[in-house]
């Protein structure tokens, strides 16, 4: 039954592309990818789509040429974790519909398979994450002793940024709470007196939380005019790094380190 040929309904590929949409802008894909990748799929099956994407929500609306069948759905964005793998994986499945190489069957097994797999080892992860951020400590100026300092407040705010997550923990209070632990550990080097780049420790210990991707997305969006996208996204990671800035300065003053 499943081939390239068969005729699929303006309803099936529309609930499997509206399905598609909301995983891929919920691992973090910018509005235009999700645009392109949709509307690829629907040529390739002979259909026409017009999307309507909100920060919480994607309208979309599938027919065929001639306009006399047509349906519309409505789905929630599913706010996962980022995953450049999943979104790679996701991209390239519209290009295999749109190349023909896979038909509308085939497709939604993939997606299947693709969503419901881990988008990587999480400790290999977290050990990653822990030497990328002490090796910003050295970039900016900080010796070896500050590096094994930041290397072990990534470690473990990274481990508790996880284990919060995966309970269902709000993502501002989330960032808050690692902050805080990695700036308590980041300033270890200033409370003893150990190394040269105390200062250097306690500012880069919390780097790996600052929403690059929210804010890159936020501008991506604002350039191909998605401006309501662009909006919420932008003000998510100005809350985000105020929640990272909080938490920071609480771990600061805890320790009785002065912030100037």
């Amino acid at each position: 039954m499943d081939s390239t040929s068969y005729s699929v309904t303006s309803k099936e590929l529309c609930l499997f592309l509206s399905r598609y949409a909301v995983f891929l802008l919920g691992c973090g894909a910018t509005c235009i990818r999700l645009e392109k990748n949709v509307r690829r799929m629907a040529h390739a099956f002979g259909k026409d789509v017009e999307l309507t994407i909100m920060p919480r929500h994607v309208h979309m609306t599938v027919y065929g040429k001639d306009k006399n069948e047509m349906f519309t759905s409505i789905d929630t964005v599913l706010h996962t974790a980022i995953s450049f793998d999943i979104n790679t994986r996701l991209s390239e499945l519209s290009w295999e519909v749109a190349d023909r190489k896979i038909g509308f069957f085939e497709a939604k097994e993939r997606f299947e398979s693709i969503i419901s797999s881990r988008s990587g080892n999480r400790w290999v992860v977290l050990l990653l994450v822990s030497l990328a951020n002490a090796s910003f400590c050295r970039l900016f100026g900080g010796d070896w002793v500050a590096m094994l300092m930041v290397g072990i407040a990534t470690l473990a705010g990274f481990y508790l940024k996880q284990q919060l997550l995966r309970r269902g923990f709000d993502a501002r209070v989330t960032v808050f709470f690692c902050a805080f632990l990695s700036s308590v550990l980041g300033a270890t080097c200033a409370l003893y007196g150990w190394g040269t780049t105390p200062d250097i420790a306690i500012g880069t210990s919390v780097l790996y939380l600052v929403p690059g991707i929210p804010f890159l997305n936020s501008f991506s969006d604002m350039i191909y005019s998605h401006y309501i996208c662009a909006f919420s996204r932008f003000v998510d990671a100005l809350i985000l790094t105020g929640c990272l800035s909080v938490g920071l300065c609480c771990g600061m003053l805890l320790m009785n380190i002065g912030m100037f």
